[in-house]
């Protein structure tokens, strides 16, 4: 695992990695070092970390000691950043951006052609562990490097390698998706009180249905098409619910929801 690892950001994405590191086993003798332009979310979030991080006063000193570093910032503001740091960088230290529409390639032109470099894609449910993030390396990290990436970041979540051109697809399915999904929860929450449940109920029956249903497509290894049918009883009223949901094309709806945001991350990479 890597001893030292420096987080420059400390939004949602930024604090949720933090908190997913920190928890992590293998970085009980690390060291996290928290950067932050508003310093008093680095410290809130390195209060949480207790005795395993510390907090940078400047991007420079952030990643000056760092094995790996992690931009955790807005989009438009990762090419400054990355100028800015490039002389304090480590010589073998491995670069990782989670920005959205942020490539290889544009990193590369930053900090030049012989880095080390990742780019992620995690997403918002990281901060309660539950995360799922893409990770493509350039050709200069290894395969024992990548490894240790995926460990780390499968400390809140999952993680799996993926090929660049994948990332827009990545992004419609998983980086964009809770938002689609906590619409569903709703949707069924408002379902589940138009038909006399309380809204507190209905919240957690919604909610703990999705994840039991998500578990149960990763621990089955089973099509979601499958569970779908053993739930559809011959004239029951699920199958009445499955229809009332393909005649208002519910599956094209979501298709063209993971498409177009694929689509979006596709014009943020060629600005």
């Amino acid at each position: 695992m890597f001893k030292t690892v420096a987080i420059l950001g400390i939004g949602n994405m930024g604090r949720s990695i933090a908190e997913g590191i920190g928890r992590s086993p293998d970085m009980k003798n690390g060291d996290i070092i928290l950067y932050n332009p508003h310093a008093h979310k680095a410290e809130v979030v390195a209060a949480n970390l207790e005795n395993c991080a510390r907090i940078a006063s400047t991007p420079g000193e952030a990643v000056r000691e760092a094995d790996l570093v992690i931009i955790a910032v807005k989009p438009k503001i990762v090419s400054s950043l990355l100028e800015e740091i490039k002389g304090n960088l480590k010589q073998d230290a491995i670069l990782l951006s989670v920005a959205a529409g942020v490539t290889l390639k544009q990193m590369e032109v930053a900090v030049g052609e012989d880095r080390k470099l990742v780019r992620a894609m995690p997403n918002t449910p990281a901060v309660v562990g539950a995360g799922m993030t893409s990770l493509t390396p350039n050709e200069h990290v290894s395969a024992e490097e990548i490894s240790k990436i995926e460990e780390l970041f499968s400390s809140f979540g999952r993680a799996e390698v993926v090929d660049e051109y994948l990332i827009d697809a990545v992004i419609g399915v998983s980086g964009s998706s809770p938002a689609y999904v906590y619409m569903f929860i709703e949707a069924l929450a408002d379902g589940a009180v138009a038909s006399g449940m309380p809204r507190d109920k209905a919240y957690v029956f919604a909610a703990q249905t999705v994840m039991g249903a998500a578990k149960t497509v990763l621990e089955t290894g089973e099509h979601p098409g499958k569970l779908k049918d053993d739930v559809c009883s011959p004239g029951g009223t699920t199958i009445a619910a499955v229809r009332a949901l393909e005649e208002r094309r519910f599956r094209s709806a979501v298709m063209e929801a993971v498409m177009t945001a694929a689509e979006k991350s596709q014009e943020m990479s060629k600005k």
